[in-house]
């Protein structure tokens, strides 16, 4: 079963400090994270403890700094900054992670997946999967970083035309829709997020 295209570089370095812009989405894109009302994104529990995951993650690893991110009914958009100086940040509960090696994208996004499924099997969803890979793109300069916070910012308002939408993908038919075309757009998953980030 074939998953998300992967669009990495080759032979770049995921740990190198800058900004990523990341969405990992639930396998077969099962809404069970929440609904979308009136443009806001209601959480249920399991909503809930991905976000707390989510900031935990900044929270585990120092030279990580919080951006934009939201939790959305069946995947999560979210932006990695890895930091150049992580012990230029305080630390607050007393233990010394000045020296923390530094995780690659995949690791950290790896341990988040990890640790927000464990609790949800926990909580009462035992059957609860993310897809195996996710989109990631390196941030280029501070207007695509704009860019993408604004997208991440506004998703819940465009939930209705979102290519995560699970409307459009039959969900429940055993088929893998990671990479198949929206029908009112006939775009890919990449080519959906590229038009996103690319200049207007």
């Amino acid at each position: 079963m074939r998953e998300r295209k992967r669009t990495r570089l080759i032979g770049f370095d995921y740990a190198t400090p800058g900004a990523y812009f990341i969405t990992t989405v639930v396998k077969d894109r099962l809404c069970v994270f929440g609904k979308i009302r009136n443009g806001t994104c209601l959480l249920n529990p399991f909503g809930q403890i991905v976000e707390e995951q989510w900031r935990w993650l900044h929270d585990q690893y120092l030279y990580l700094t919080m951006d934009e991110f939201v939790v959305m009914p069946n995947h999560v958009h979210g932006i990695i900054n890895i930091a150049d100086c992580p012990d230029n940040r305080s630390v607050g509960d007393g233990r010394d992670r000045s020296l923390q090696k530094i995780k690659s994208l995949s690791e950290l996004i790896g341990a988040f997946k990890t640790t927000s499924s464990k609790r949800i099997h926990k909580s009462g969803l035992p059957a609860f999967r993310w897809q195996k890979s996710f989109y990631e793109r390196i941030v280029r300069n501070d207007q695509e970083l704009q860019r993408i916070q604004e997208y991440i910012h506004s998703n819940p308002l465009t939930w209705e035309r979102d290519i995560e939408n699970s409307r459009d993908f039959n969900v429940g038919d055993g088929r893998d829709r990671s990479l198949k075309k929206q029908s009112t757009g006939n775009r890919s998953v990449q080519d959906y997020y590229d038009k996103i980030i690319a200049p207007r």
